[in-house]
């Protein structure tokens, strides 16, 4: 089979290696900044003293910065002409135009010439231990069989092909087929229901599906073909769906189905790359939307892949011979950038996790760090969040020392930081590296910006801030590669989402908090705000405390402080303590740390929050409980485990009659 190929062999925690960024410096007399050392891309600027300068350079200089990083980083057919022509108050962002490519060519055949036989992935299968090797040529085989297959079979440039798969070689090989043969890809998280599946195929026009007969995940067999079954049934323009086999058990076919392997195998291993403009679409990829409408973001060729290489390597100090573990599926922004893409692009190797956080038990990341010597690990919060139930004892089980760089943060270990990172920015925007050997990391930060990204933070009146211990509607200044160039059939939308909030600046959807030493801090999403009595609260800043694992607030309508503060909480497994002393504990510790008026009015504990597949909690559905507006709730098809929503319904029934009852006692 071809899956198994042969064994050949919104926060991030770092502790990057000192001597690694010493490397970048030498002192003569005084220390100077060698800045080919550092970031070779920016060699030929001229008089740069230390980081600071540079990312000053990017900024102001920022049309001449990505110019000498695509002519650096990236492999071109024909050069560029123009390094940009953006204007953000209308929503156009082209880079890089003229320049003609190839993405597959550059995560692949340019690796494949120096280092053939080099690992491209590790195949983390969902039972430890059973990890596949797959090297650079044979993923380049790979690839190029399956591109001819798709061009035998009819698929031609400027298609969308959705990829409904886990985490596997065939899969990525199949998002490198489709940018080979210059078709775009929509890769859907293969845990969909049949019917976000459906909606998904039909918004992208998808004539052709790839999938699976069976996925493995957490020692469960699911059945993702059947799904797809589903699915086109309500998708006539879907033509063929080709199918690989993870498992030996085999699964009904139809007249549409296509054997992927065996006809695979009647392929040649050479296929010839299409000549791709710079902003001719490269894939596709829908978020859930706050309304619950999926958007199709848009990315291009190009400057998605120069910002998730740089990103990659720099943020995360990536270099040559290290083992880069993302845990993140490939049906999300953060498996896109920095499980395929970001890696292949900088020749690295890169792990791709089939599994669970949990599964067989709860160190089962850091067992996979021991095994597989991973020198920089990035995960999701999330998953970080689930692991905090189960206590420290696990990650202090197995040998972290290969450990360069930690991503999503773990309990005890190094310092906590987050990062500005969402399928509309590409890659990682705000981080506390790149930065100086000795520059500190502030826990629950995101810090700093990255090269070329200028971020504000604007008031209610769109106004900008300029001073420092100030909080804010956070805003990027300024066009960079990566940043998602619209939504598909949709425009006008992503002009109203991005674009018009705060006319001539890019809208991130977050509140942000500027420290009076210039760094910026996240403090959640600005539709997550509260406004009680009259102060606009974010839900972040009332969500800490060390009993509990995760939660959420929620404004409802409140008589006399006009919005009041309804919590959801998940213990952690090992928390022994009364409902209601830990209510009291809460409210005491909100009030401390904020004010009064900002203790919940209800706190609800329950067993885990409706999530989506990427990990997001659906405030919207929480929203919609508190509000007693059941037929409101939408599809819940999309989330991670609707039963959850039915045991917060009956919850949230059973608190407001305890307080009725309250109300009635003398």
């Amino acid at each position: 089979m071809w899956l198994p190929c042969g064994r050949a062999s919104r926060r991030v925690v770092s502790s990057f290696s000192r001597r690694v960024f010493r490397s970048y410096f030498h002192v003569e007399g005084r220390r100077k900044f060698n800045v080919a050392a550092f970031m070779p891309e920016a060699a030929g600027i001229q008089g740069l003293s230390d980081r600071s300068t540079l990312q000053e350079f990017s900024v102001s200089n920022g049309e001449s910065f990505w110019a000498a990083a695509a002519r650096h980083r990236l492999s071109w057919i024909s050069p560029f002409h123009t390094a940009q022509d953006c204007d953000l108050s209308r929503g156009r962002i082209k880079w890089f135009e003229g320049g003609k490519l190839n993405v597959s060519v550059n995560c692949l055949d340019r690796h494949v010439h120096t280092c053939p036989e080099k690992v491209a992935l590790i195949w983390e299968r969902d039972e430890p231990g059973s990890e596949v090797e797959v090297t650079y040529r044979q993923l380049l085989e790979m690839t190029c069989r399956l591109g001819n297959l798709l061009r035998r079979r009819g698929v031609k440039k400027g298609d969308c092909v959705t990829i409904y798969m886990p985490p596997c070689p065939l899969a990525v090989a199949s998002m490198l087929a489709c940018a080979r043969i210059g078709a775009a890809h929509n890769v859907v998280f293969a845990g969909f229901s049949a019917e976000a599946l459906a909606e998904r195929i039909r918004d992208a026009h998808s004539s052709t599906v790839i999938t699976v007969n069976q996925g493995v995940r957490g020692g469960k067999v699911i059945e993702l073909k059947k799904t797809v079954d589903t699915a086109v049934d309500s998708c006539p323009m879907v033509q063929q769906v080709l199918v690989a086999m993870r498992t030996e058990n085999p699964v009904a076919m139809t007249a549409r189905d296509v054997d992927m392997e065996e006809e695979m195998l009647k392929e040649d291993v050479v296929c010839e790359p299409a000549v791709m403009d710079s902003e001719d679409v490269l894939f596709l990829l829908y978020t859930s939307g706050s309304t619950g409408k999926p958007k199709g973001l848009v990315h291009t060729q190009a400057g998605y892949l120069l910002y998730a290489a740089l990103t990659h390597r720099y943020v995360f100090s990536y270099h040559d011979g290290d083992v880069f573990g993302c845990v993140a599926d490939i049906g999300w922004i953060t498996g896109h950038s920095y499980s395929v893409y970001g890696p292949l692009a900088n020749g690295g190797t890169t792990v791709l996790f089939e599994s669970t956080p949990i599964y067989p038990d709860p160190g089962r990341y850091w067992e996979m760090v021991q095994r597989l010597k991973i020198n920089q690990f990035y995960g999701a919060p999330t998953a970080i969040r689930l692991l905090l139930k189960y206590g420290d004892q696990w990650v202090h089980k197995y040998d972290r020392s290969t450990l360069k760089t930690l991503g999503s943060g773990m309990p005890n270990m190094m310092d906590v930081f987050r990062t500005l990172f969402a399928t509309k920015t590409g890659g990682i925007c705000i981080s506390p590296r790149p930065s100086d050997p000795d520059a500190e990391i502030v826990p629950g930060m995101a810090m700093r910006p990255f090269f070329g990204i200028k971020p504000v933070l604007m008031d209610t009146e769109g106004k900008v801030l300029t001073s420092n211990n100030t909080s804010g509607a956070l805003c990027i200044s300024q066009p960079w590669p990566g940043m998602a160039r619209t939504i598909h059939n949709n425009h006008q939308r992503y002009i109203e989402t991005y674009c018009q909030p705060y006319p001539g600046y890019f809208f991130t959807g977050d509140g942000a908090y500027r420290s009076k030493e210039g760094y910026y801090q996240i403090t959640g999403r600005l539709d997550d705000v509260i406004n009680v009595s009259g102060h606009r609260i974010g839900t972040a800043e009332i969500e800490d405390c060390s009993a509990v694992a995760e939660s959420a607030c929620i404004g409802y309508s409140h008589d006399i402080k006009g919005q009041g503060v309804y919590t959801f909480v998940v213990l952690k497994k090992d928390v022994d303590v009364q409902e209601t002393d830990l209510s009291r504990l809460l409210n005491d510790m909100v009030s401390k740390k904020i004010a009064k008026y900002a203790c919940p009015d209800f706190i609800q504990f329950v067993h885990r929050l409706p999530k989506t597949r990427s990990g997001k909690i659906m405030r919207r559905v929480l929203r919609k409980v508190v509000e007693r507006d059941l037929n409101g709730l939408g599809d819940l098809s999309t989330l991670d485990d609707p039963a959850a929503v039915q045991e917060i319904i009956q919850g949230h029934r059973e608190l407001r009659g305890q307080q009725q009852q309250q109300q009635q006692q003398p």
